[in-house]
């Protein structure tokens, strides 16, 4: 795992939106962070923290954002060993720790400046402890996990399931309501800032799919004799997450498959311990060369910049190529200047027309915009060029007035003079008086 999290780590520097994000919040003093987090992530403050920490103690920079995930995927891989050995036996558990590392997902997180590695590791050692029925330890180390990422309490209702009918259920139903009380007033207040979840949509044909795979797989897994050793602690942790997440989504949408990632214990945990008990010469081969066929087919792929969208390093290219000093700059939706986060020296000769506030004096992660009005009246007054950066067409369109203006005023009186798509972005240069001014 720390071989295939150290392997181009870098991404040839590049990052996405919300990395980009990680890197400029950590940057921010504590203050500056706190009174970001009141209005904006408040569900990522605990990460945001810990990664300043890391920038204090080591020069900023790719590596230095990325190492915490790759350490905190080295600790899943062995606690996931772990497990394995004491459900199933020590090969089983060194095949479990050895899938791991392979699964694309895993390899992926394992090298993203965001929190879903390190709550992954935090899951397996509560998993872990709940094993040896350690119920203050289990309930901080899972406290710590849902702090993290609020969605990380699923993985404490998979271990309800595992322990349910046995005589670990009062300890466990004691340490989880503990869990739940002390997480509680974190979840109420960042219902307040449910609008930064607004671009999850309902799942489609996709994630159904994708689920219905990894549920299949598992089920099968579960009711063969090898995967029969650790279906109690493995199943739940691979089904019950997503599935609950789905279904709420139908309702509120929340869906996004890194946000369930712990998933991945449970699936490696399954084939270990299947691997195991049919265990031949053969078999070892074959393993063997599916393992370098997941390396080759999917390895390079997730180390290059395509692997991600919204890449900000190549935003901030287009910036710095198709901008001129003095031209105007528009983001719509607003959250899109996130992309300025990371690279702001290549934004520095353009006037931002609709901002009111930068992210960081506004102690915001988007800056603050002028009322509707006054973007009107900024846009209008321009007579040069309009260098605007939006999402894809056929992408959903925010319904605000501040959006539904600049969208306006864009389509009545300006005129797309050239433009660009890297990944998902929709970079376009804009006039008033003719595109060869």
């Amino acid at each position: 795992m720390l071989g295939l999290g150290l392997w181009g780590i870098e991404r040839q520097g590049t990052l996405w939106g919300d990395e980009a994000v990680t890197y400029e919040m950590a940057q921010r003093s504590l203050p500056e962070i706190w009174r970001t987090l009141a209005t904006a992530d408040a569900v990522h403050g605990l990460y945001y923290l810990l990664i300043h920490l890391v920038f204090a103690s080591w020069e900023p920079g790719l590596a230095a954002l990325r190492l915490p995930s790759v350490l905190g995927m080295c600790a899943t891989a062995a606690g996931v060993a772990l497990i394995g050995r004491r459900l199933a036996g020590p090969r089983a558990g060194l095949l479990a720790g050895l899938v791991l590392p392979l699964l694309p997902a895993v390899q992926r997180y394992a090298q993203e400046g965001r929190s879903y590695a390190l709550v992954c590791a935090l899951v397996t050692g509560g998993t872990l402890l709940l094993l040896r029925r350690q119920w203050t330890a289990y309930g901080a180390v899972m406290l710590t996990a849902c702090l993290l990422h609020e969605f990380a309490v699923l993985a404490v209702l998979a271990h309800g399931v595992t322990v349910w009918g046995g005589r670990a259920r009062r300890g466990w139903t004691v340490a989880a309501l503990w869990v739940t009380v002390a997480i509680a007033p974190l979840a109420l207040f960042s219902t307040t800032q449910s609008g930064q979840v607004e671009w999850i949509g309902v799942p489609g044909p996709a994630e159904l799919g994708g689920f219905g795979a990894l549920a299949l797989v598992g089920w099968g897994c579960a009711r063969s004799p090898g995967g029969a050793r650790v279906r109690a602690v493995a199943l739940p942790l691979l089904v019950l997450p997503s599935a609950l997440l789905m279904a709420v989504s139908y309702v509120h949408p929340l869906f996004v498959d890194r946000y369930v990632l712990a998933y991945g214990i449970g699936l490696a945990l399954l084939l270990g311990a299947v691997l195991d008990f049919h265990w031949s010469p053969v078999l070892a081969l074959a393993a063997a060369g599916a393992a370098l066929l997941t390396l080759v087919a999917f390895g390079p792929f997730l180390r290059s910049p395509e692997s991600r969208k919204n890449d900000v390093t190549a935003v901030a290219a287009v910036a710095a190529e198709l901008g001129r000093p003095g031209d105007g700059l528009l983001f719509t939706p607003m959250r899109r200047r996130v992309w300025t986060l990371a690279h702001p020296d290549a934004f520095r000769g353009l006037t931002d027309l609709s901002l009111a506030a930068s992210p960081r004096a506004s102690d915001t992660l988007h800056g603050t915009e002028l009322p509707p009005a006054a973007i009107r009246t900024a846009l209008l007054a321009w007579t040069g060029r309009v260098v605007v950066f939006q999402d894809l067409r056929g992408e959903p369109l925010d319904a605000v007035p501040g959006e539904e203006m600049k969208r306006e005023v864009l389509r009545r009186y300006f005129t797309l003079c050239e433009e660009r798509v890297v990944g998902q972005v929709r970079v376009g240069v804009y006039a008033r008086t003719g595109c060869g001014s």
